[in-house]
């Protein structure tokens, strides 16, 4: 029998994302199917540039189109993000994604994370913007090694500053020196915070990663209120003295119901260059004890490395500078695992609509949940 365009959606629709664990077809992930002779013809959409499974999905759409006779696949990769709930008057309509990196701890390396998971992003193909979010104690200037004031523009707002593609803003952009202090109380930052959301000039961008101060203050009960963001991710060290605190970070993303994208466990062992031995220097199991009480993956362990310190300190994040590092492996093996929870949630989040076209007795085509 000859191969048909219905043969193939068909054979299709059994093919399932395999975190979303719902049809490609159902997901609008398949498009431009064409056939001639024994060669098939179609387009993939990706939820995300960053995704880890890509090699799998490959595969299952191949076998699935071969499955009806085809001899040869031809595959044109694009991607089609699942983005976050944004209602008419959200801040930042043209971000698909939004993703807080918090701890319940300071000095837990969790703007180190926040930065090469954005850097780790943009090398995948995503568009990404990072937003220091921490006013008490920006970081993101020195690790990115930007200086300079953001300029308004015609729309009257904010142009943010750029460095290796990615949109920057922080508080530091616009203090007189790096060693002035900022002395705020709480309203004035939530202030400052929502303006760098809704009066910067973001654009489209699938992922806004915003570096969160330490503890459970101001910060991420504004957001909570006044910003549909896709979840959050988590960073600790191994230690109990960090996770005492980040315990009580995790509660509060529960209670103000930010959804939890998943834990770092961030310096979680060395590996001695004479012997080549793993030593966990701060302990083991703690990026486990607090997945197991989120509820949520533990989407990576990140070594310990004197290159993260030397790169940063130099205004160049470990996976710009050195991607082949094993380090920097492990930064980007997160981000493509953050990338996956994000779609994951946001097909959940998504209703699941079909089409009654059985015309019924008002011959319309109602929309059946």
């Amino acid at each position: 029998m000859p191969v048909t365009v219905e043969a193939v959606h068909a054979a299709l629709s059994k093919v399932h994302d395999p975190e979303i664990k719902r049809p490609l077809t159902e997901l609008g992930m398949v498009r431009d199917i064409a056939v001639d002779g024994d060669t098939v013809s179609l387009g993939v959409d990706l939820t995300t540039a960053a995704c880890p499974l890509k090699g799998k999905i490959e595969q299952d759409v191949i076998d699935a189109v071969k499955s009806t006779g085809a001899k040869t696949v031809n595959l044109d990769w694009g991607v089609k993000a699942m983005k976050r709930q944004i209602t008419e008057d959200d801040p930042c309509p043209g971000v698909q994604n939004i993703v807080l990196v918090t701890s319940g701890k300071g000095g837990v390396g969790k703007s180190t994370v926040a930065t090469n998971l954005t850097l780790a992003l943009k090398r995948a193909g995503c568009r990404v913007g990072l937003l220091d979010a921490d006013m008490y104690g920006p970081s993101i200037p020195t690790m990115l090694g930007v200086s300079g004031r953001p300029a308004g523009n015609p729309n009257g707002k904010i142009t943010p500053l750029e460095r290796f593609g990615v949109k920057l803003m922080s508080i530091g952009f616009l203090l007189e020196d790096d060693k002035t202090a900022v002395i705020w109380r709480g309203p004035m930052l939530q202030g400052a915070l929502l303006q760098f959301i809704k009066d910067v000039e973001w654009g489209d961008l699938d992922y806004l990663i915003l570096d969160l101060p330490p503890g459970t203050g101001d910060v991420v009960l504004t957001l909570s209120q006044r910003v549909r963001t896709t979840g959050a991710v988590v960073v600790t060290t191994p230690q109990d003295v960090a996770l005492a605190d980040v315990y009580k970070s995790v509660s509060m993303l529960k209670k103000v119901e930010i959804p939890l994208l998943g834990i770092v466990e961030n310096e979680s062992y060395f590996i001695c260059g004479n012997c080549d031995e793993r030593h966990e220097l701060f302990g083991s199991g703690g990026g486990e004890k607090v997945a197991a009480f989120a509820e949520a993956p533990l989407l990576g362990q990140i070594p310990i490395d004197p290159k993260v310190r030397e790169w940063a300190d130099a205004g160049t994040p470990v996976v710009q500078a050195a991607p082949d590092l094993p380090v920097a492996q492990a930064f980007r093996d997160v981000a493509e695992k953050m990338a996956d929870r994000c779609s994951v949630l946001n097909a959940r989040r998504a209703p699941s609509l079909t089409i009654d076209r059985s015309g019924g007795t008002n011959r319309h085509l109602p929309i059946a949940r």
